[in-house]
């Protein structure tokens, strides 16, 4: 695939309007904020660093490589390999309902590649990947842009809740630039005895969401 063509692919799926959701999920970030853990600019980039290199998006980084270079076995053992790593429920809605949209969304460009699949537990990174590898987008390319939407998604969701400015934001964007490229980089060989994390305080915020009494977001 052209290089140009594969990058105008994955800027289209993962864009902010592609109807995947993700505007609706905070990824725990919610908690954390009325929790106390999350007061500010700095707090905010600490904590979704820690996602980045002890989280789920170390183990999302790690799932997206395997998806892409998977054939039509090894994914569907990929998809409930990455099903059952949500250490909640909310984290398991979190990827699994993205997961969902996201196939139903790419269906113009699927042409029924992932029709195989309606009926299964469909993990967000593991669609992607998937399509990514079909369509021949280099694999770095798809990690590194997987990630950044993911960040964006974080940053957006910390602009809402802390509530910060516009420009705080950006700086927590640019500042985690570097530990995208970094944990894309330090993924590069992982295999699946990689994946798991230690962000134990995200994982207990993404529990304790479930029964928090105000929210704004799904998780």
């Amino acid at each position: 695939m052209a290089e140009g063509a594969a990058l105008l692919q994955i800027l289209t799926w993962l864009s902010p309007s592609f109807p995947t959701g993700g505007f609706a999920y905070s990824h725990a970030l919610e908690w954390s904020v009325e929790a106390g853990d999350v007061g500010g600019e700095a707090a905010l980039m600490a904590w979704i660093e820690d996602i980045l290199w002890h989280g789920a998006l170390w183990t999302d980084a790690i799932l997206v490589r395997l998806a892409h270079q998977a054939d039509a076995d090894g994914l569907d053992e990929l998809a409930a390999f990455g099903a059952s790593l949500g250490a909640s429920a909310e984290r398991r809605l979190e990827s699994l309902a993205q997961g969902a949209a996201f196939r139903a969304a790419a269906k113009p460009w699927c042409r029924g590649c992932l029709s195989r699949f309606d009926d299964a537990a469909l993990p967000y990174p593991v669609a992607v990947g998937a399509l990514a590898g079909l369509w021949g987008v280099a694999v770095a390319d798809v990690v590194l842009a997987y990630l950044h939407t993911a960040v964006a998604n974080l940053v957006s969701a910390g602009l809402r809740l802390i509530p910060l400015g516009q420009d705080a934001g950006l700086r927590v964007q640019s500042g985690l630039a570097a530990s995208v490229l970094a944990v894309e980089a330090a993924t590069a060989q992982a295999g699946p005895e990689d994946c798991g994390g230690c962000a134990w305080r995200g994982e207990i915020g993404a529990m304790r969401h479930e029964t928090q009494y105000t929210r704004l977001f799904r998780t």
